[in-house]
């Protein structure tokens, strides 16, 4: 039987509550035998991630393969579209400085978003959620976290609906790269671009059909097949896509730890098995692709 891997999964550096060593700790006692780190739009957790497996690998302990990922929070046709790249090379320069340019985006909007959110009586600042979460890439996750710890709302859900969700008036949105842009950074960096949770999106199936139509001419490797959520129909939906555009299957639990307690890390709501066959597939695709032209 196939052993199982979790190829979407976040840290302390974006929205997740596991440190980068405490999510190996914890893929470890879970029994995988591979799993990628995406946190959203950042790499910086990926070093740290690496290093504590090989430590364990040296001292004879269990340990578990780190793929070096990231999950690109990119724009489609006015929708929040997801963009995982496995297998990256993130430490090219050229890929670093496009990564930066990016965080300096979400830095704007984040201090437009306090300014509103103070203008409501909170109290909070950019930097008073740096010194909160020291190291993160600072998303709306961390805000619902400090509204909640600091007596604002009584749960994370209850500040998404009154201050951090879309239609409120305190959101403030960001300027993102196209999905198409984040596929084209993925290839350029010797990744493999996966499509992530795509039925998430609400999309019509002609309207879906032709977003990955599109990200395929642009160089789209993969489809999210397995997923927390996905129903059985979600499920045969997205092999159907797979095959259709020659997609390979990538899948996972996009574990946030506490800061989302469902889903668990490698079966997402119980159910869920990401089998290692994925991974076989996509790391063969990533060593012998030609990201040339991309």
């Amino acid at each position: 039987m196939s052993r199982a891997v979790d190829l979407h999964t976040h840290s302390t550096k974006s929205d997740g509550s596991y440190t980068p060593t405490e999510l190996i700790d914890y893929a470890v006692e879970k029994g995988l035998v591979a799993i990628a780190l995406t946190d959203h739009d950042t790499t910086a957790g990926l070093d740290e991630a690496i290093s504590h497996a090989a430590m364990l690998s040296k001292q004879g302990k269990p340990s578990v393969e780190v793929i070096p990922g990231i999950e690109f929070s990119s724009e489609y046709q006015g929708k929040d579209i997801h963009i995982v790249g496995l297998f990256i090379s993130y430490d090219s320069p050229a890929f670093q400085k496009k990564l930066h340019s990016f965080v300096d985006s979400r830095i704007e909007r984040n201090h437009k978003m306090c300014r509103n959110l103070q203008e409501a009586g909170i109290d909070i600042s950019y930097e008073k959620l740096l010194d909160a979460f020291p190291g993160a890439v600072i998303t709306r996750g961390h805000y619902a976290t400090y509204l909640v710890e600091h007596g604002y709302t009584a749960s994370r859900a209850d500040a998404f609906s009154k201050y951090l969700g879309d239609h409120t008036k305190y959101f403030v949105p960001r300027e993102k790269a196209t999905a198409a842009e984040a596929v084209r950074l993925i290839r350029a960096a010797g990744g493999v671009p996966i499509l992530a949770h795509a039925p998430l999106y609400h999309m019509g199936q002609d309207a879906l059909d032709t977003l990955v139509c599109t990200l395929k001419e642009n160089g789209l490797m993969g489809i999210e097949a397995v997923y927390s959520t996905y129903n059985n129909q979600d499920q045969r939906d997205m092999l159907r896509l797979a095959d259709k555009y020659d997609l390979l299957l990538s899948g996972g639990s996009d574990f946030l730890g506490t800061n989302k307690p469902r889903p668990d890390l490698a079966v997402g709501y119980g159910k869920l098995f990401v089998p290692e066959d994925f991974l076989t597939r996509i790391r063969a695709a990533a060593t012998h692709h030609d990201t040339s032209g991309i």
